[in-house]
């Protein structure tokens, strides 16, 4: 098959699974139309990119569902509202062929103004529009298509080659910053933005679990996470290289990848009963207790569902979100110094390893409580 041919075979199957989504959302709901201009349900929606400026929380196109005046909300319309300046760049390059355009003059109007003049008053949109409801635009994106699936798939290996590829070339003398920028080179060549870089030396990883880049030497050893992102999919993944390691990173990185292992195969287990996220994190706080670091999971996050965000929620003791399967989840433990994480798709059959290129060496590793074994990576020695 062709490439422009596959193409147009993945965006009918998202289009027909958006379909079927904002119909049911729409008959559940009452509304007529909603509208998604936040870059990530945008890209979820219309499989392109309505960003302009990375630093801003909305893109410069809104992409929605309209009901047909029937009711029928299966039969809506695809529609993008922009402005005279991203239009043609949009049809061109962003859109299928299933959006219609509806344009006004950039100094005329705000996008929110565009999308009411546009829509029938009965809706609801991801950002603020006067006189329209707001959408929980995370729910709609849970659990992942198929077509999902494949795109995460393929976003998962570039990312992790990208990660892979600069981590064996890492030296003890090359700073953080040189090492995040190598990183976020590696990946804008694969087509992947970078939103999240860290890079931690030995001093600074033991110190911080969030190493942001500094002009610091790595040292002895290194953690390398990052969050990558292309078309709109998020995938996370950490790690470890080590040119003289201290004696305790083998041990605490160890641990750290059972309390990831433990964190997934709960989540199936929940996932299988449509449960709610605290009941995993129930599960993770167990399984620090039970590698013998009780306290580590109160000094970082630990992770959660991953998609078309980085995270669509995230995991703690009251956390009421339903554990939807199949789907992305980015579990991220950390105990001092050491930090386990890979993207994974966790479906009620088993654990895919979505960031993963089959050459970084890994182990077998049990999960506390549970009668389940995931590969998680080992620390690299240079």
């Amino acid at each position: 098959m062709s490439v422009s041919g596959t193409a147009e075979a993945v965006d009918s199957n998202r289009l027909d699974d958006r379909r079927r989504r904002l119909g049911e959302y729409l008959a559940d709901t009452g509304l007529d139309a909603v509208w998604f201009a936040r870059p990530n349900s945008f890209a979820w929606l219309t499989g392109g990119d309505n960003v302009v400026s990375a630093t801003a929380d909305l893109g410069v196109a809104a992409a929605g569902y309209v009901a047909p005046e029937n009711g029928d909300a299966n039969a809506g319309e695809f529609r993008v509202v922009t402005d005279n300046i991203e239009a043609p760049r949009l049809v061109d390059e962003e859109l299928p062929d299933e959006f219609s355009v509806e344009t006004g003059q950039w100094y005329e109007s705000s996008l929110a103004d565009s999308v009411a003049d546009h829509s029938p008053e009965n809706a609801a949109a991801d950002f603020d529009v006067p006189g329209f409801e707001s959408v929980d635009a995370s729910a709609l994106r849970q659990p992942l298509s198929k077509a999902d699936v494949e795109a995460y798939r393929s976003l998962g290996r570039d990312t992790a080659a990208a990660v892979e590829q600069v981590c064996r070339q890492l030296e003890s003398g090359d700073t953080e910053h040189e090492a995040a920028s190598a990183l976020r080179v590696t990946l804008s060549a694969r087509g992947i933005n970078a939103p999240v870089v860290l890079v931690g030396g030995a001093e600074r990883a033991q110190s911080y679990r969030h190493y942001t880049p500094k002009l610091a030497e790595l040292g002895d050893y290194a953690l390398v996470s990052v969050t990558a992102e292309r078309g709109g999919l998020h995938a996370s993944t950490t790690r470890t290289v080590a040119f003289d390691p201290p004696e305790w990173l083998a041990e605490r990185h160890e641990k750290a990848t059972r309390v990831e292992a433990t964190a997934l195969a709960a989540t199936r287990a929940v996932g299988r009963e449509k449960g709610p996220a605290s009941d995993v994190f129930g599960a993770v706080r167990e399984a620090y207790d039970g590698v013998g670091f009780p306290d580590e999971w109160q000094k970082h996050h630990q992770g959660g569902a991953a998609g078309y965000d980085g995270r669509e929620w995230f995991g703690s003791p009251t956390a009421d979100d339903e554990v939807h399967l199949p789907m992305g989840y980015a579990w991220n433990p950390t105990i001092q110094g050491a930090k386990s994480e890979d993207t994974v798709l966790v479906t009620d059959d088993g654990f895919e390893v979505l960031t993963s290129t089959g050459q970084w060496p890994t182990r077998e590793v049990e999960a506390v409580g549970y009668d389940a074994t995931v590969e998680r990576p080992d620390v690299l020695s240079l």
